[in-house]
């Protein structure tokens, strides 16, 4: 098998050859040199035509951006038991790269997220959830303490050579997102002074972030699937 990658930097209209020979039994590659040919001549008329192609270690240098992990309520605390709604958005992200002096399109398309619930609990799904009241994706929390929430996602990839047809990308990358901290807190039963009014912006209060304040590992902790 011959691998033909074509590369010119000359001052004349001309081809510029390297050539690999793959060993079909060992996979070893044997470089063939390099030889230029002009126009005109046999080796310009029988130059192989430059295939462009994007591998997964290109994919991976790509700066494909990480998703957005939305997990708890908005003032970052839920109660112990009480329901976790994770979700975030699964947009298409369009990249533009250049190959060959050729212009390439990128397409980074998200096909599975990861969630590590912090406590030991793990969920991986093809689903990317939705914003409360859906429980598509969720969990909860059965004990008092800071955790964070860090969803990974796998994106699968495509690649469009000038303008040209998708092709897809051999492999997937994965690509981390920032962590949530969420506050889970167990809420007791209190006698309170009737006269007094609740101070619903102090109530419930919300400890500092600390190693006492940490939240304990679930011994139940287990790995889902959705």
């Amino acid at each position: 098998m011959l691998e033909v990658g074509a590369v010119s930097n000359a001052p004349v209209e001309g081809v510029t050859q390297r050539g690999t020979r793959i060993d079909r039994e060992g996979g070893e590659p044997v470089d063939l040199g390099v030889r230029c040919a002009l126009p005109g001549t046999p080796e310009y008329e029988e130059a192989p035509p430059v295939v462009i192609t994007v591998t997964r270690e290109d994919f991976a240098r790509l700066p494909v951006k990480p998703l957005q992990a939305h997990a708890g309520p908005p003032e970052g605390w839920l109660p112990v038991n009480m329901v976790n709604v994770l979700h975030t958005d699964p947009s298409t992200q369009l990249l533009n790269t250049e190959l060959l002096d050729t212009p390439v399109a990128i397409r980074a398309t998200p096909i599975s997220y990861h969630w590590d619930l912090g406590d030991g609990n793990t969920i991986t799904t093809t689903n990317p959830g939705k914003p409360f009241p859906s429980e598509t994706v969720s969990s909860t929390y059965t004990q008092e303490g800071w955790y964070d929430i860090t969803l990974t996602t796998t994106f699968s990839g495509q690649f469009s050579v000038a303008g040209g047809e998708w092709q897809d990308i051999d492999g997937t990358i994965e690509i981390i997102s920032d962590p949530v901290p969420v506050y889970s807190k167990s809420l007791e039963s209190r006698l309170v002074n009737g006269d007094v009014p609740v101070d619903e912006d102090d109530d419930p209060w919300i400890p500092e972030r600390s190693h006492d304040t940490e939240g304990p590992s679930d011994p139940e902790a287990r790995h889902r699937e959705i």
